[in-house]
């Protein structure tokens, strides 16, 4: 369903800001994988998920989406079959639109557009069932304005919105991070829960070890623009969070240092 072909990206080439940011990453996801992705800071990972999304265009190599070649594609183009969930809970949702606003916009991403109705009667009874999965009362909010939700609130609307479609990539790039501890785990929940009944396939960046070992059924470990890890999932559900500081340890001959990766533990 997603595969990167030797991806290349350098930032300020020929510079003394000069930055590898990617360097030969191959990656391949089967229809209905969930991988999960770590790494410190300056690891790649925003890299990597801009690169798939569309927001960054690869220096040299390939991404190629349900065996398109999708490189030269523009991210408002891959927007019809890629869904992302980002860190701010302000990022994915219009503030000033309803919650049946954001719905409708959501659910027309991969349609033609027509001059029909936004929003009719069974579609409106549609949102309200979809929106009860989510358990915050939402269904009975539809005409609030999505910018008087909490950070939870909005961080659960935007996944809902981003899965609405079925994406091909479901991207998810540390969309639990600016939340509380219970909000996080709200979040989580939803998450898994929303993957595994679409059987969506989903790259999901985090920091806190334990989540990525958690969830998903296969785990990479990203330093320095590389992949230098992949875990498939007859052994990642032996993984532990000291197992995979060890791993570093043994890959790169230094310990993880990396003070917001070491406080998600």
């Amino acid at each position: 369903m997603l595969k990167l072909e030797q991806i290349n990206k350098i930032f300020n080439e020929a510079t003394l800001d000069e930055k590898i940011a990617l360097d030969q990453i191959n990656l391949e996801l089967k229809s209905g994988d969930f991988v999960t992705v770590i790494g410190s800071n300056g690891a790649g990972k925003s890299t990597l998920m801009n690169m798939i999304s569309g927001a960054l265009t690869p220096d040299l190599g390939n991404v190629l989406i349900d065996g398109k070649n999708v490189t030269k594609l523009p991210e408002f183009k891959r927007s019809q079959f890629i869904g992302r969930v980002f860190q701010d809970p302000m990022a994915g949702t219009a503030p000033n639109m309803t919650i049946e606003e954001n719905l409708a916009m959501a659910y027309s991403r991969n349609k033609k557009r027509g001059l029909r109705r936004g929003v009719d009667k069974k579609r409106r009874e549609y949102f309200r069932q979809s929106l009860e999965s989510l358990h915050l009362n939402l269904e009975n909010r539809l005409n609030a304005k999505v910018g008087l939700l909490s950070g939870g609130e909005r961080q659960a609307l935007s996944l809902l919105m981003a899965t609405f479609t079925k994406p091909s990539i479901l991207l998810l790039d540390e969309h639990t991070a600016a939340l509380d501890p219970s909000r996080a785990e709200l979040i989580t929940n939803l998450t898994k829960q929303l993957v595994e009944k679409d059987k969506l396939t989903t790259l999901m960046v985090t920091h806190n070890m334990q989540q990525a070992l958690d969830l998903g059924n296969r785990l990479i470990m990203m330093d320095k623009g590389q992949i230098i890890l992949e875990v498939d999932s007859d052994k990642k559900h032996e993984l532990t969070i000291d197992k995979l500081m060890a791993e570093f340890q043994r890959i790169r001959g230094e310990k993880l240092t990396d003070d917001k990766a070491l406080l998600s533990i």
